[in-house]
């Protein structure tokens, strides 16, 4: 069963909206089979990155944080797909409670968005 073995503990930074951990986030996912996901302490997220407009936002934002989380982490590593990881992501926001109509706004956004995000961090994926 997909869960989180860890609490999400962070702290803002205060020069701008990002967030770091303070102690390492560890997720099991169902979709990755016995692999557990570690966030190392001292990552930095902005979490789900929704768009401030007003409506989005209020619909979406403060949501599945921990996901998020995880998320941010295999995009930079690039240990699977892209693809992979925005299915984690949904998986992870489930474990959290993030209903259905919002999980699948979040990942369409993902898709349509998510890969300027993970070719800045890998280059050679593009394809």
């Amino acid at each position: 069963m997909a869960k989180f073995l860890t609490p999400l503990e962070v702290t803002q930074r205060p020069t701008d909206h990002r967030w770091v951990l303070l102690a390492p986030l560890m997720y099991k996912s169902d979709l990755l089979g016995t692999w557990i996901v570690k966030v190392p302490t001292g990552f930095d997220t902005d979490f789900a990155s929704v768009p401030r407009l007003p409506f989005m936002y209020w619909l979406l934002g403060g949501r599945a944080n921990h996901a998020a989380v995880i998320h941010d982490y295999l995009y930079r590593t690039a240990l699977v797909t892209r693809a992979e990881a925005d299915r984690v992501f949904v998986e992870a926001a489930e474990v959290e409670g993030v209903s259905w109509p919002a999980r699948w706004t979040m990942w369409t956004g993902l898709r349509v968005g998510g890969w300027t995000v993970y070719d800045q961090h890998h280059p050679e994926n593009r394809g």
